[in-house]
């Protein structure tokens, strides 16, 4: 698609009787749909900055798969502001099946790296919210205990629409629920190595058998890839809170 605009601004619009005032990205004075056609009105002037920004970078020719942060905010708008229960619903089994509780056997040459990465995340996760995980040798399915899953799921249902799209995301590329919240908790300096240090132990496995068998470029691609994906969405929740 040729671009279709030259400039790119940020407006508060006001809400109505059914709409809640919020930022809004504007091109050449119109402001910017959602792919369902509502405003995409976000709660907060970073975001909406970020969002413009990726706008503005567009060259002569769009390009759909730039707009990470768009996409998150659509995401946010069509389908978990509507039904945000459902939104948590549909997160639950990366805590259920968390990454992190599956563990290779004691002896294997993975498990003491799993331990030393995975188990503090684990760890500070049950000391946050006051749950137990159960970890599991091998990759057969282990229910977790349902206290654990009804405390994550109350932790989930107190987040906004726009967190729990950045949240969706990021527990989805690293399989992991503790991972993803690990990403949106505190104040982080320096975000781009949280969120390396947060992926790297989410590729653990993946990264040791490259190691072992060598890196496939193919394989870096997709990981440069999901890392930047990942990154986007971390970011995507801190500008949500930021200045709220």
């Amino acid at each position: 698609m040729k671009r279709f605009y030259k400039q790119v601004t940020t407006t508060l619009q006001a809400g109505g009787t059914l709409q809640a005032s919020g930022w809004q990205v504007t091109l050449d004075g119109r402001g910017v749909k959602t792919v369902s056609g509502k405003p995409q009105l976000v709660p907060t002037k970073a975001l909406a900055d970020a969002l413009a920004a990726e706008w503005a970078a567009q060259g002569e020719e769009i390009k759909p798969a730039s707009f990470l942060l768009r996409d998150m905010a659509d995401y946010a708008i069509d389908v978990v502001t509507p039904d945000p229960a459902a939104a948590v619903l549909a997160m639950l089994p990366y805590a259920e099946t968390d990454t992190l509780c599956y563990r290779a056997a004691p002896g294997e040459p993975i498990h003491p790296r799993q331990i030393a990465v995975w188990e503090p995340l684990l760890t500070a996760a049950e000391h946050r919210w006051d749950i137990a995980f159960e970890r599991v040798s091998g990759v057969l399915h282990h229910a977790q205990p349902e206290a654990t899953v009804a405390r994550l799921s109350k932790v989930l249902q107190a987040q906004d629409p726009f967190t729990l799209a950045a949240l969706r995301s990021m527990a989805g590329l690293a399989a992991s629920l503790v991972i993803a919240l690990a990403a949106i908790e505190g104040e982080h300096d320096a975000d781009d190595l949280l969120a390396e240090t947060l992926w790297n132990a989410a590729n653990l496995e993946e990264d040791f058998q490259a190691e072992f068998w060598g890196v496939d470029a193919e394989a870096a691609e997709l990981r440069a890839r999901r890392l930047r994906d990942f990154t986007a969405a971390m970011h995507f929740a801190e500008l949500v809170r930021e200045n709220l």
